[in-house]
């Protein structure tokens, strides 16, 4: 069914984001994961993971984070972020490193260990998504892929603090 009313659009869409919002709030992905055996148990808390994602993004764009950084993307507290940074140290995920501009600052780098964490944790999401819209149409999953981040970016610029 086309939802041609501006209205009833936009309350879907709302619906929908409320429903990833809940979705990644009782961590749906790292759950099924954890179902499928792609987890371990003894490894270190999902909270890590979200915490790898952050310096691999900043990495991406030829950036280094520290632990303030990561607390800021994270919305988490000093303590928090540092306590993460703490576990990913002592998983081997990632490492410090002096920084050359202030010496007072430490940067988080990913560590070859870490950047294959990663790497296996966006395979997984890929496989995710492919298999949730396996039975979609190519131009829909087409549309979805080009509108979504679309949205992503002007929802973030609607809504960034400093505005």
């Amino acid at each position: 069914m086309v939802v041609t009313d501006k209205a009833s659009q936009v309350a879907g869409i709302e619906a929908a984001l409320v429903a990833l919002r809940r979705a990644q709030r009782r961590r749906a992905l790292a759950g099924l994961s954890r179902r499928r055996g792609g987890r371990d148990a003894d490894g270190p808390p999902d909270a890590v993971f979200e915490f790898l994602d952050v310096l691999a993004a900043a990495g991406e764009r030829g950036e280094s984070a520290t632990v303030t950084d990561v607390a800021n993307q994270l919305d988490v507290d000093q303590p928090r972020a540092s306590r993460l940074a703490a576990l990913a140290l002592q998983a081997g995920l990632v490492r410090r490193e002096a920084d050359q501009r202030d010496g007072r600052r430490s940067l988080l780098i990913l560590t070859a260990s870490g950047e294959e964490t990663i790497a296996r944790i966006h395979d997984f999401r890929r496989q995710a998504v492919a298999e949730a819209t396996r039975t979609w149409s190519d131009d829909d999953r087409a549309a979805l892929a080009r509108l979504l981040p679309r949205f992503v970016t002007d929802f973030g610029r609607l809504t960034e603090p400093d505005r």
